[in-house]
């Protein structure tokens, strides 16, 4: 996964009916345009055009659109329960809220939004938060018009939570996956590892005139739907599953992320799951540390994939390509050391002999980048993998800084965390979210929730920044018929996690202050993801009534091979995309308005892929609205 990196497609791609399946959806919201003009409702029509044996077409989306907008897997009995009407009626409707056997069991009149910005289509919301009971099978009528079927329970994410954190378990390199485990649709052999037709990973030698020797760099997860694996989006992920367990022990629900919670082979070893997944992470960021006695020592090679492209599917074990190692990198490093000393912090109860080791390898990253401090990956350096070039380095400074500060207290860091520019700047936590690439806010964070030895008056001004920021999404959400924490022009490459990102900053302020306002962003960015948008749809594969399932990926490859699966429940599309940066996105979306930039095919590496970075804040998330409330 990166912006701008041209994957190479299969060349035996035909155009199928999933293709056209977005096609058909964009006629009918066309069409439900026009009939909503007149003031009528028509069924949408079907997609054209017959699936080819190799690629079967998943049933159309458009059968399924309505002008009724809700969270199609639920609502929380005591949370916010809205919803949106594509109508250009000028005065509110009424609405009703029927129960499976089709009883009223509330109504009311819808509020007239006027037209949203990023999907260009006239809005009403309907409200009916006030309604607190629980079952399955809600309707929302509007003028006639029915939603999308729904629940309304206080478990709604419990699945989610499991489901969302499993993904990292699938996307595992250098292990089986075993059926047992994950059910016999995802086992698979362990990919990479050596064996026959695999050329790694090890021993790995690197690119020519990188290094002049192999190393062991076996493990961790793909990072998205090749088989890539790559440190800085490693760090975010794995910083941000970790952070999530962090939350929650401060939140007094740890529990719920604890042993023997998840479907992994490390369950009952005493350790907390959600940990012994990021453990698995982090082993392989530590082994891409240059060894003693090289050049640039204790920095962190950049990433390693295959030297050219594979063609979807490949299944990992089947990759029969050479693998690199690529040139090391200040932003890899820092990555390193700001991820090793999270996990010397939050490990220590856990196994104190593992964070000890990580906290050294932190230190020995963190040094070897201030010798370092200017050593970029190239943009060019996009074959066979995406660059994940970052020439703006000092956010990543700042992040490894206050991780390792928060780790342990210690002068020098503590006097690097408040000399950088970022310490103070507005820019660290941005209407746009923060990335792989703009790391600030994560040091912002860790700086408003870990105890520390900062002045009083310093803790304050983070934390108040922290919720500002919270305070700027909910504006945002605001002015929206919609209700997305991301500004019209924030529908870029990977928007989905742009939306998860900002509704964690909501979520760490409500931990910061209890306030309501910020859960209730928080629940209705996650109504957004399960349907409440433009395209109906939920983002999320196996939620919802109709969601996205051909997602970009070498593996999870049904589109293209009848004998491979969907991903599996749990897996967040990257959502919207104005951008259009793939061929197929070229084909079917041009002249979309930024919202509707999406199409569920798995051609569509721009708007459809999956990556570890998009599903670690959609499992912090799910652990967070997971929750019950206290008291």
């Amino acid at each position: 996964m990166f912006p701008h990196v041209h994957r190479r497609r299969p060349t035996n791609r035909r155009t199928t009916g999933a293709g056209t399946a977005s096609a058909g959806r964009r006629r009918a919201a066309g069409l439900l345009t026009a009939v909503l003009l007149t003031g009528g409702l028509a069924l949408a029509p079907g997609a054209a055009g017959a699936p080819s044996a190799a690629a079967p077409a998943a049933a159309d989306p458009a059968a399924a659109t309505t002008p009724v907008r809700v969270n199609q897997a639920g609502y929380l009995p005591d949370g916010p329960k809205r919803a949106t009407v594509v109508t250009t009626a000028t005065e509110p409707l009424n609405w009703q809220l029927r129960s499976a056997s089709g009883a009223t069991a509330a109504s009311g009149r819808t509020v007239v939004r006027g037209v949203d910005a990023a999907s260009g289509e006239a809005t009403h919301v309907a409200d009916f938060s006030s309604f607190r009971k629980t079952g399955a099978g809600f309707v929302l009528v509007v003028d006639g018009w029915s939603s999308a079927p729904f629940d309304i329970r206080a478990d709604l994410y419990d699945g989610l939570r499991s489901d969302a954190l499993a993904f990292f378990h699938h996307q595992r390199s250098g292990t089986p996956i075993e059926a047992s485990l994950v059910g016999p649709a995802y086992a698979r052999p362990a990919g990479h590892l050596g064996v026959a037709p695999n050329q790694g990973d090890t021993n790995v030698p690197c690119q020519a005139g990188v290094c002049d020797y192999t190393q062991d760099v076996r493990g961790g997860w793909y990072d998205a739907g090749d088989h890539g694996k790559y440190v800085v989006n490693g760090g975010i992920s794995v910083w941000t599953l970790v952070d999530s367990f962090a939350r929650a022990k401060r939140a007094g629900t740890a529990s719920a992320l604890g042993d023997s919670t998840q479907r992994i082979p490390e369950r009952g070893n005493g350790v907390p799951d959600v940990l012994d997944e990021a453990r698995w992470e982090l082993d392989f960021l530590m082994r891409m540390q240059v060894p003693e006695g090289k050049p640039y020592a204790g920095m962190a090679f950049h990433k390693i994939h295959d030297a050219a492209w594979t063609g979807i599917p490949t299944r990992p074990e089947l990759d029969p390509q050479p693998r690199e190692l690529h040139r090391p990198s200040t932003a890899a490093t820092l990555n390193l050391a700001a991820t090793a000393a999270q996990c010397a912090r939050v490990f220590r109860p856990y196994d104190a002999a593992y964070a000890k080791r990580c906290l050294s390898v932190a230190r020995t990253a963190w040094t070897a980048a201030k010798a370092n401090p200017e050593l970029y990956a190239p943009d060019s350096d996009s074959t066979g993998g995406g660059p994940y070039n970052d020439t703006q380095v000092t956010d990543d400074f700042y992040w490894a800084a206050t991780e390792l500060y928060a780790a342990t207290g210690e002068r020098a860091y503590r006097d690097a965390v408040t000399s950088s520019p970022w310490h103070t700047s507005a820019d660290a936590l941005t209407p746009t979210g923060f990335n792989w690439a703009d790391t600030a806010a994560l040091g912002r964070l860790t700086l408003a929730t870990v105890p520390n030895g900062l002045p009083a008056s310093d803790i304050r001004r983070v934390r108040a920044s922290v919720t500002a920021a919270a305070d700027g999404h909910l504006a945002t959400m605001a002015g929206q018929g919609y209700a997305v924490p991301i500004p019209a022009n924030g529908y870029v490459w990977g928007s989905n996690s742009q939306v998860t990102n900002n509704a964690i900053v909501m979520a760490t302020a409500y931990g910061l202050t209890g306030q309501q306002r910020y859960r209730a962003g928080v629940l209705e960015s996650m109504d957004y993801l399960l349907g409440r948008n433009t395209l109906d749809l939920s983002y999320v594969t196996g939620y919802g009534d109709t969601y996205a399932k051909n997602q970009h990926h070498r593996f999870w490859a049904h589109q293209y091979d009848a004998s491979l699966p969907n991903p599996p429940a749990g897996s967040l599309a990257g959502g919207p995309n104005s951008g259009l940066q793939d061929p197929v996105a070229q084909e079917h979306l041009t002249g979309c308005a930024p919202a509707a930039c999406y199409i569920d095919d798995i051609g569509s590496y721009s708007t459809n892929e999956v990556t570890i970075n998009w599903n670690a804040p959609l499992a912090w998330l799910a652990a967070f609205t997971a929750e019950r409330p206290r008291g």
